[in-house]
């Protein structure tokens, strides 16, 4: 294989694209993609202080660096679940990563700031855990935006994980869901803007990227998400893929430049009715959030 751009070596191929690159030339390529996500869909302003979601896991530690790379004033929070060997392994990989850059990583931790971890949770609620940490994380990387002045959460989620949910909403025909599955939610009373820069970049270039900038990150999946549907999805997308490149890509920015409007007024609708937690004052449909409620059932207030 020979790079597009300079016919030198190349390290990677991408097929969607029926390009080649070199190490380089793909890293520029990395960076343009991010830069074209925020410009298209007006993610960031320039000035924007940007808290960066930080799992130890590869895309959100390369988006941490495409940001700052781009110019970006992003900081990194890490929420500790309290997954065993697997917390703490991702734990290792967050701070090793901003120690060495020099970068400012907040911490949050579950169990000694809450009073729960994943896997309580997932017992006192006798519930899927992907369910408990997707609220947890959701509600925590929102309020400590707010608390300490930032501006937008950027997230790691790419284009696969995109696709995976697209899929899973259309087959459920979740309207609401539908409705807030874009690249920016806006903030509103009580939310900070959220925004998914890596939504052109999947996850085969993500880990390429960490590799060719020396980024260690943890390579297994959650121990507790095994059984998870969207991990099921997947697969069927890649083999799709695998037959024919591009498909990931048509699904999502399909939907978003065609169908996404259809769908917009059901989350907007949804928004409208929000009041404040009782407990927190975070914004809630009833008279104690989600998240609160959660953390009731699992003993942790």
């Amino acid at each position: 294989m020979k790079c597009r751009v300079c016919r030198g070596p190349a390290v990677i191929d991408i097929r969607r694209h029926n390009a080649a690159f070199c190490d380089q030339h793909f890293l520029h390529h990395c960076r343009e993609q991010v830069r074209r996500a925020v410009k298209d869909h007006q993610m960031l302003l320039e000035d924007d202080r940007v808290l960066v979601a930080v799992s130890g896991g590869k895309d959100s530690l390369a988006l941490w660096d495409l940001l700052v790379e781009l110019g970006y004033d992003a900081d990194g929070l890490y929420l500790g679940l309290g997954i065993g060997d697997y917390s703490d392994r991702s734990t290792d990989a967050a701070r090793a990563y901003a120690a060495e850059r020099g970068h400012k990583l907040h911490e949050v931790d579950l169990a000694a700031d809450y009073g729960y971890d994943i896997p309580s949770a997932a017992a006192a609620t006798h519930r899927a855990p992907c369910g408990a940490c997707g609220l947890s994380k959701r509600h925590l990387f929102n309020t400590v935006a707010i608390e300490r002045g930032y501006d937008v959460v950027a997230t790691g989620h790419n284009l696969d994980d995109e696709a995976a949910v697209l899929l899973g909403n259309v087959m459920r025909w979740e309207t609401g869901y539908l409705g807030r599955q874009q690249p920016v939610l806006p903030d509103a009373p009580g939310f900070v803007r959220k925004v998914k820069p890596l939504i052109r970049l999947g996850e085969r270039e993500m880990a390429a990227y960490c590799v060719l900038r020396g980024i260690d990150y943890i390579v297994e999946e959650c121990p507790m998400a095994e059984g998870n549907r969207h991990l099921g999805y997947k697969e069927v997308l890649n083999a799709l893929e695998d037959r024919s490149p591009g498909t990931k890509s048509a699904f999502v920015f399909g939907f978003l430049d065609r169908v996404h409007e259809r769908f917009a007024g059901d989350a907007g609708a949804e928004r409208a009715e929000l009041g404040e937690c009782s407990v927190c004052g975070s914004p809630t449909t009833g008279d104690v959030c989600a998240f609160c409620r959660l953390r009731e059932r699992a003993g942790g207030g």
